[in-house]
């Protein structure tokens, strides 16, 4: 047989071989999905903090400017960078001004960053980046009174700008939402804002961030 024959046959027998130890290849059981973004979300734009590592990161501090008083928030990127980068982003492009805590749950949480809640709607632009998406951070931060964390829906890896502010212990909620930062003053306004009437979880008259900023924090 020519040599060249034989090694034609050759490199078919070893690719049928190759095919058939991957269709032979166990797949994991329950493989969790990286996050996916929409369709229609469009080009990643670059943001103020998508180079920012965790020292910087670390060194920078939120302030919720609502109705009912101010919140100010200490992050904690160690534990969660991607979540701690994307509420940074969302606060100094200014797309949490004239959002509404607008889901309170008596006694355990107020819910904000609802983009669709901004005074005067919003454009196509604030209205794709809502849908984006980042990864699930579950960490050893213990969901505690005072604690920020990321809101999102049973769909792994489905959190985007909707965020939470725990009034009370959550254990049940360890290792399974992304706790990324945590109430450093105001949180009798936070208290204040879960006691106002609800219905359904939803308040008769949601409080509005009048202005959320990013500042340096000033180091205890």
């Amino acid at each position: 047989m020519p040599a060249g024959k034989l090694v034609l046959i050759l490199a078919v027998v070893f690719a049928m071989a190759a095919i058939t130890v991957a269709q032979q290849e166990p797949k994991k059981i329950n493989a969790r999905p990286g996050p996916v973004q929409p369709k229609d979300a469009g080009p990643t734009k670059a943001e103020p903090f998508d180079k920012a590592d965790v020292k910087t990161m670390a060194a920078k501090c939120v302030r919720l400017e609502t109705e009912a008083g101010n919140i100010e928030l200490e992050l904690y990127p160690e534990q969660a960078p991607e979540t701690v980068r994307n509420f940074l982003n969302l606060t100094a492009l200014g797309l949490y001004d004239t959002t509404t805590f607008s889901r309170v749950v008596p006694d355990f949480v107020i819910q904000g960053g609802n983009l669709a809640t901004r005074e005067g709607g919003f454009s196509a632009d604030v209205g794709l980046r809502s849908r984006r998406t980042i990864p699930d951070e579950p960490n050893k931060i213990p969901h505690d009174r005072g604690v920020l964390s990321m809101a999102r829906s049973d769909e792994p890896h489905s959190a985007s700008t909707h965020f939470f502010i725990l009034v009370s212990v959550a254990p049940d909620l360890d290792g399974k939402f992304s706790g990324f930062g945590r109430v450093t003053k105001g949180i009798e306004v936070v208290d204040a804002i879960n006691k106002a009437p609800v219905v359904a979880e939803r308040p008769d008259k949601p409080v509005r961030v009048r202005k959320a900023i990013v500042f340096d924090c000033v180091p205890q």
